[in-house]
């Protein structure tokens, strides 16, 4: 089924602090999209708002799938994931007294991924053999690192289509933050995934993104709409922004 997630012309926050100022963005089906910018423009807020953990204050957000639209903003996030759905939270988010294989069995708790769990698991462990070895090991004893790997797998283990992944190089080392985007670029390509990141390191997230959105102060700009402070670029194989005066 062909799908892609919507977002038009949204505002969101928290209280009386407004965060998104009419964000619009789209992901297509089989893309992977990335959401760029510095600590505090609303990233996180984006996808919290296609999650259903913030409810946009205008807009809309909706998942469209051969035409029939869902609209998300009416949706509980449990009901987002069982639309196929699924998020790496920022901060890994993971259950540090529990072990590594219950935080991986916990991430298939999406009633249709019930089934495959046994497949599921067995194809974390392939992608990243070190949680097998660490599979009775306290999730909260690993190293940054391997949680974050636990995290993106934990994500695969409720079978979605769309992977929503959520500053994944919070605290890791510039080596390891390599090695974590690209395992999502290999990820996407053997599961069949649409993805979309927010990412702080530009360098690293245009390695792998077919497109991506810089927002600032709250916005996003559309190739339509081009203003000194944002841009909408095509990569990876171009090494320059779809409209680079933009970056002067």
């Amino acid at each position: 089924m062909a799908s892609r997630i919507v977002v038009e012309n949204v505002d969101a926050g928290y209280g009386a602090v407004r965060v998104l100022h009419g964000v619009s963005i789209e992901v297509r089906e089989g893309e992977t999209v990335a959401l760029l910018g510095t600590n505090g423009n609303g990233k996180s807020t984006l996808i919290k708002c296609i999650m259903g953990m913030v409810s946009p204050e205008a807009g809309r957000v909706f998942l469209e799938t051969d035409g029939v639209r869902v609209d998300l903003t009416r949706k509980s996030t449990e009901e987002i994931v069982s639309l196929g759905i699924a998020l790496v939270p920022e901060g890994r988010r993971l259950f540090p007294r529990l072990s590594v294989e219950e935080n991986l069995l916990l991430g298939a708790y999406r009633r249709s991924a019930r089934a495959d769990i046994t497949a599921n698991l067995a194809f974390a462990y392939d992608a990243f053999p070190v949680l097998r070895s660490r599979k009775g090991q306290l999730a909260g004893s690993m190293s940054g690192g391997e949680q974050q790997m636990l995290a993106v797998a934990r994500a695969l283990m409720s079978s979605p289509r769309i992977l929503l992944v959520d500053e994944p190089s919070v605290g890791l080392a510039p080596i390891l933050v390599s090695r974590v985007i690209g395992k999502i670029k290999e990820l996407k390509e053997r599961r069949h995934l649409t993805v979309l990141m927010a990412e702080q390191n530009f360098n690293q997230a245009t390695k792998i993104a077919d497109r991506g959105y810089i927002e600032r102060a709250g916005e996003e700009v559309l190739p339509r709409r081009v203003v000194a402070h944002a841009v909408h670029w095509r990569g990876p194989s171009s090494s320059k922004p779809h409209c680079s005066h933009a970056w002067k």
